[in-house]
């Protein structure tokens, strides 16, 4: 607790200067309702054991955060299908199909967008070539995956400027250094200060009722009610709400019962558009 309470105010003073706080990439108004701070979300191991070092390392990365903790728990779904399950958040691995991304995150949303479960896979059909068989890919994908199962967005979305050493950041070198866009920035491999002041601001507050751990929320929100049909870009997602800096779609929603399934694509750099 005294790390925690040490770490948030570091980060006050780093990222507040003048009342101004910089930290500005939450994944609309999306998080977990909960009563109390910190707070534990579940991370289901669906996942094989060349992925497990990488989950252990996403689930202690995260747990630095004053607001949040992480436990890694047994998986309770086939990594192939991946299916949410209520106040948790499953971390999957499969050869998903050479379909243009490499990992996939997922939140299911009530009308007061809490979150109520959460999935996050990773594409072995890409993890498994020379290409991205490679740890720094690993724990970027890891890392990020799980990262928007809290909540959290990108910090960035362009593929090739120099990185800002967090996860949620698009990057083509993910260990940075020579070979990126610059010889001295820093690897793509783990959460930074500023993601740590993002949950910070995200969950500042607490609710009256909790979707940790148990199910809560009945009505579709009306945003996402209104949602038109025919968009069919990537008609296996939903309707497209949100596009990367490479004009790609890479945010969907689409009903799921009495919930909103909100899903987040990591396209492949260069790829996405292509591949239905």
């Amino acid at each position: 607790m005294l790390r925690k309470s040490l770490l948030a105010f570091a980060l006050l003073l780093a990222f507040s200067v003048a009342g101004v706080a910089y930290a500005s990439h939450s994944w609309g108004n999306y998080h977990w309702a909960r009563t109390s701070n910190p707070f534990t979300l579940k991370l289901g191991d669906n996942v094989t054991s060349v992925w497990d070092a990488y989950l252990a390392e996403a689930s202690s990365d995260w747990s630095a955060s004053s607001v949040l903790d992480t436990t890694i728990v047994a998986g309770l779904v086939s990594p192939r299908q991946c299916k949410g399950t209520t106040g948790r958040i499953e971390v999957c691995n499969a050869a998903y199909g050479n379909n243009g991304w490499l990992g996939i995150a997922s939140i299911w949303a009530d009308s007061n967008g809490h979150i109520t479960k959460g999935t996050a896979k990773m594409n072995d059909s890409y993890f498994n070539t020379a290409s991205y068989n490679a740890p720094a890919w690993r724990r970027l994908v890891m890392c990020q995956e799980v990262a928007h199962a809290f909540g959290l967005a990108h910090q960035d979305e362009a593929f090739n400027n120099a990185n800002l050493g967090s996860c949620v950041d698009y990057t083509n070198d993910p260990d940075g250094g020579a070979g990126g866009a610059s010889a001295t920035d820093p690897a793509n491999e783990h959460p930074n200060a500023h993601d740590f002041a993002q949950l910070e601001l995200m969950y500042a507050h607490t609710d009256s009722s909790t979707t940790v751990g148990q199910l809560a929320g009945k009505a579709l929100g009306a945003a996402h009610a209104a949602l038109q049909a025919g968009n069919a870009e990537h008609p296996e997602f939903g309707v497209a709400i949100g596009r990367d800096a490479q004009g790609r779609a890479n945010e969907f929603a689409k009903k799921d019962g009495d919930l909103t399934l909100i899903t987040h694509v990591f396209w492949l750099p260069g790829e996405g558009e292509d591949h239905e």
